[in-house]
């Protein structure tokens, strides 16, 4: 059975609170795992979440503030700790290289386990197969920062009344499916169009052309607001956003389901960051992400 979630871990920016972890995000994609920004105690919050080591696939780090990487150390001793058995492969900025290198080998251990680096230097796909596609694009921040998209291919989803139309029914159902065709009906005259499912992270930034570029038309977007609006100008002297800008963001992108998250220490009532997001005109689905919160995909359109 496929399983589809997003598993926040933390949602502190810059330093853990009393209620707040650094960084830290699993994406349930199927089979796959995909950790996102493994601040400090990441270790520790996979445990109280019930993520085990053998659930990660690929690590992705959208850049080199201790607060998206510090645990990065922990994780990967971790992984060959626990002998995962299939190969990890990592995603970062590559001019952030010798980061992750000391992060890497901060500490003697024996790897058991493959890790693939394969650092991104540019706007591109990252990897593609039946799965999904990834995607990074480069967004703005004082160091080098990317976010990350995953898109799921366009299917095809069987109409039960097209079918019954042409007399398609039992095995045949899997036959036409498989070879596009069964006698002079085609998969198209019994079937319609399932857009993929489309999923972006975007971490530290201010608004820019690639923050756009990952919300377009996602199933769900997580993204940072630091700040209440409030305090814009401190958003954008210190390269992040505000929860109203991330809405905006959303509403115009046509996201179906908002994730917010790395908030200020300075801020105590997350109500007032789903209420600046309403007020920015953001109608869809929305989530204030607390430590240890389990977010299921939306359904397929």
């Amino acid at each position: 059975m496929s399983v589809r979630e997003f598993v926040v871990l933390g949602t502190a920016s810059q330093v853990p609170t009393r209620h707040r972890n650094h960084n830290g995000y699993l994406l349930r994609w199927d089979g796959e795992g995909i950790l996102f920004d493994p601040g400090e105690g990441t270790q520790r919050q996979m445990l109280r979440a019930g993520v085990a080591a053998h659930d990660i696939n690929r690590i992705c780090v959208t850049h080199f503030h201790g607060d998206h990487s510090l645990g990065l150390a922990g994780v990967i001793q971790r992984i060959n700790l626990d002998q995962v058995p299939h190969p990890v492969t990592a995603h970062y900025p590559a001019s952030g290289q010798k980061f992750f290198d000391r992060l890497r080998y901060a500490t003697a251990y024996r790897e058991t386990v493959p890790l693939r680096e394969e650092p991104v230097a540019a706007d591109g796909t990252l990897a593609q197969g039946p799965p999904y596609m990834l995607e990074a694009r480069l967004l703005s921040h004082p160091v080098e920062s990317f976010g990350y998209r995953i898109t799921e291919p366009d299917g095809r989803r069987m109409v039960p009344e097209l079918l019954a139309r042409h007399g398609i029914k039992g095995s045949d159902v899997g036959r036409i499916q498989r070879e596009g065709r069964l006698g002079a009906v085609t998969l198209d005259e019994v079937s319609e169009l399932r857009t993929g499912q489309r999923f972006a992270f975007v971490m530290d930034t201010r608004l820019c052309p690639g923050v756009d570029a990952l919300a377009e038309g996602c199933d769900m977007l997580v993204i940072e607001s630091t700040f209440l609006d409030e305090d814009e100008r401190l958003a954008t002297d210190h390269g992040h956003l505000t929860a109203g800008q991330a809405a905006r963001v959303a509403r115009d992108a046509g996201v179906r389901h908002l994730v917010l998250t790395h908030f200020s220490q300075r801020y105590t009532d997350p109500a007032e960051f789903e209420r600046q997001a309403r007020a920015a005109g953001f109608e869809g689905e929305l989530t204030v992400a607390a430590d240890l919160m389990r977010v299921p995909l939306p359904k397929r359109g």
